[in-house]
């Protein structure tokens, strides 16, 4: 009976609600009309800020600005590559001709030279023969009272000399301060003239003498000279050493 009792209860208490419910939404005002708010409440607090909406279209390109300052200079930069060599210009006119220079010291020659010949015949040996026919010793370097020629300019020298062979056989010998350096012989044909030479540089040093001289016996000084046959000695300096220029 209890639970009879509680049934009929709850049913009546859900009437109650539905009718107060039904009775409400009949009785409220239309909220547009004048006398809408006369029981409303009170304001409700701003609400929260919407999400931002979705970009705009570009607009149109301004005006053209003012032109601005100029900036500082930049660094420099680097060296670009050298480029292709241009075509040759004209060619440009003379130039003033320059102030005379200095006078400048003139080349020295130097010279040294004789020629001489035999004026008899059989000269002795084992001495220097003295050659006192001049040809030419304009140095004066040839001494024909001795025989020898005197070196005053050191250098590079040529010697010759070519001999008549008459009546014996001929051995003579080319000297440098008293040394024998090139020998010559010519051995004597009977009823004939011969010839007999030679020739050589030598390098002289100032002071030095050089001479040509028979040597041996006197069986062999065939060395003739007559009015139509000469023996001649000669030499000359080829260029003096460096450190007399």
């Amino acid at each position: 009976m209890w639970g009879a009792a509680r049934f009929l209860l709850c049913s009546l208490l859900l009437a109650t609600l539905h009718g107060t419910e039904t009775a409400a939404q009949e009785t409220q005002p239309d909220p547009k009309t004048p006398c809408a708010n006369w029981m409303g409440g009170a304001p409700g607090y701003p609400g929260h800020n919407g999400l931002p909406g979705r970009d705009g279209k570009d607009g149109k390109d301004g005006q053209k600005g003012e032109k601005g300052e100029q900036g500082e200079q930049g660094p420099k930069g680097d060296n670009g590559e050298i480029g292709s060599r241009g075509v040759e210009g004209p060619r440009g006119f003379p130039g003033n001709p320059g102030m005379k220079g200095e006078k400048g010291e003139g080349a020295y020659v130097y010279r040294s030279a004789f020629s001489v010949g035999l004026a008899g015949r059989a000269p002795h040996p084992n001495v220097p023969i003295l050659f006192s026919k001049i040809f030419y010793n304009e140095q004066s370097h040839y001494d024909a009272t001795t025989g020898k020629f005197h070196c005053s300019i050191p250098g590079m020298y040529y010697f010759a000399y070519h001999l008549t062979v008459y009546l014996s056989d001929v051995k003579v010998s080319l000297y440098k301060k008293d040394k024998a350096v090139l020998f010559t012989y010519d051995q004597f044909q009977k009823n004939n003239v011969d010839q007999a030479s030679g020739s050589v540089l030598l390098h002289l040093s100032a002071g030095e003498e050089v001479w040509l001289q028979v040597y041996g016996e006197g069986e062999n000084n065939g060395v003739y000279a007559d009015n139509i046959n000469d023996s001649t000695f000669m030499g000359f300096l080829l260029y003096p050493d460096l450190d007399l220029h």
